[in-house]
């Protein structure tokens, strides 16, 4: 083929004047020229090969972190699930330990409340009297209002007073 193919090439050259030679010379350029272009496209697949490798291998890498990081995920995530049934439980203790404390002072209150109840207006204006103004109108508002107004008319006028006027923000505070 290649014999074929230089023929017209050599016809010509003869015809112009051009030695065989020179044609030869071209054909053997074309060789050498097709090996070096050979050669490169041998080196360039090679790359290609060696690029491909490492895709593969970062792939896997990035596999491999994202499972790592995926689980520290689920730990951080049962952590905190952790954290807010412990959160959830203190917050149930602390209600009922408010509940119970309460109570306490409720029962604490009932106890104060009927002692003065049971004491004649005059030994109970006596005792309040000697108290704040604050601590007094507590206790007293936890009293029938006949008992408060026979305790207040054995008080001091200005004490009971004090008193009076903490009584009526009571209920302001409670709202």
């Amino acid at each position: 083929m290649k014999k074929i193919a230089l023929l017209p090439l050599v016809i010509l050259g003869s015809l112009y004047g051009a030695p065989a030679t020179k044609s030869y010379e071209c054909t053997k350029i074309f060789e050498d020229r097709k090996n070096e272009l050979l050669v490169e496209l041998e080196r360039i697949d090679e790359q290609k090969q060696s690029l491909d490798s490492l895709k593969r291998a970062t792939e896997d890498l990035l596999r491999k972190k994202e499972a790592m990081v995926q689980g520290k995920d689920q730990k951080v995530d049962q952590k905190l699930n952790e954290i807010k049934a412990k959160e959830a439980s203190v917050k149930k203790m602390l209600d009922e330990n408010k509940k119970v404390l309460d109570e306490i002072k409720q029962l604490k209150s009932d106890k104060v409340s009927q002692t003065f109840a049971k004491m004649k207006p005059a030994a109970s204006a006596q005792i309040l009297s000697q108290m704040s103004a604050s601590d007094a109108s507590e206790i007293m508002s936890t009293l029938n209002s006949k008992v408060v107004g026979q305790i207040l008319a054995k008080m001091d006028p200005k004490k009971g007073s004090e008193i009076t006027d903490k009584l009526r923000k009571i209920p302001e505070q409670t709202k």
